[in-house]
């Protein structure tokens, strides 16, 4: 049996985030999304997951590019000059492998996010973090005494499969920095284990990430292994408003298009994909 969890990330980022969640979720195949603790936009997007209850709503870990949640003092290795995060996963894991970071302040960081989202009233489904820091030795242990301690038994296994490349024109350093994460992703799954994590058997949405148009999406569905799978998205409702502010380079109305394809949502049907969100994991 092929079970199914398309996973919105970067939830409370932006309106035009929420915006889309929200539509792939009612007019698509979004059964699950990734709260962002510190996201401009995250009481709205609190609200409208009150509103849709069916929604599954995880906890988006963000150690970089955005504010802390904590006063900077308490937090001071995490962040850069200007007294945000670092700029992205490369600043961070540079830092962080040197020693430059305190385990107690990312603890502490890490907390308070958790925290926050679960002050926030919702039925809290798995934890992942934004560009998958989470997967990172040290730090998985810190995320995992953390979801024992807040009663979080899901977290997403960021380990796409080494050879699947889904049709998307990568390149070389793409593909590498992927085998590292998917490295990462089966020691972070061992490590789960002993906390009797629960953890999807399959992920999807690496290398097309933040540039998952219909074509990748459709490859990926038409890929899909027995037993529970996720993939990555990365939706947004206006790609200029977005664009505006983060440079990223994510495709954001093509995603949204692609999960709520009309092709898509019928290969789904006739497959008897069936689609679920964390909360209907097991450890078993």
């Amino acid at each position: 049996m092929k079970r199914l969890i398309v996973n919105a990330d970067d939830f409370g980022l932006h309106s035009e985030v929420n915006k889309a969640v929200i539509r792939g979720y009612q007019k698509g195949c979004i059964r699950s999304t990734s709260l962002m603790p510190t996201g401009a936009a995250v009481e709205e997007a609190s609200q409208l997951a009150r509103e849709n209850p069916w929604l599954g709503i995880g906890i988006h870990l963000t150690l970089v590019a955005e504010n802390p949640l904590l006063p900077r003092d308490k937090v001071s290795t995490l962040l850069a000059e200007d007294g945000k995060f670092h700029a992205d996963h490369t600043v961070f894991i540079k830092n962080y492998l040197l020693g430059n970071i305190d385990k107690g302040q990312l603890y502490a960081e890490c907390e308070a996010q958790i925290a926050r989202a679960m002050s926030l009233g919702l039925n809290i489904t798995h934890l992942d973090s934004h560009q998958h820091l989470h997967t990172l030795p040290g730090i998985t242990e810190i995320c995992l005494e953390l979801m024992k301690k807040y009663g979080i038994r899901r977290m997403r296994y960021p380990g796409e499969a080494f050879l699947f490349e889904g049709g998307y024109p990568s390149g070389m350093f793409r593909r590498v920095a992927k085998c590292g994460l998917t490295a990462c992703a089966m020691l972070a799954r061992r490590q789960a284990k002993d906390y009797h994590i629960a953890m999807p058997d399959s992920f999807f949405g690496m290398l097309a990430g933040g540039h998952m148009e219909e074509e990748y999406f459709m490859n990926i569905l038409e890929a899909l292994p027995e037993g529970t799978s996720e993939i990555m998205v990365h939706p947004g409702a206006d790609a200029g408003v977005l664009g505006s502010i983060y440079d990223w380079q994510y495709h954001w109305e093509d995603e949204l298009a692609a999960v709520t394809s009309k092709q898509a949502m019928a290969y789904i049907r006739e497959q008897n994909i069936r689609l679920i969100s964390f909360k209907e994991l097991t450890d078993e």
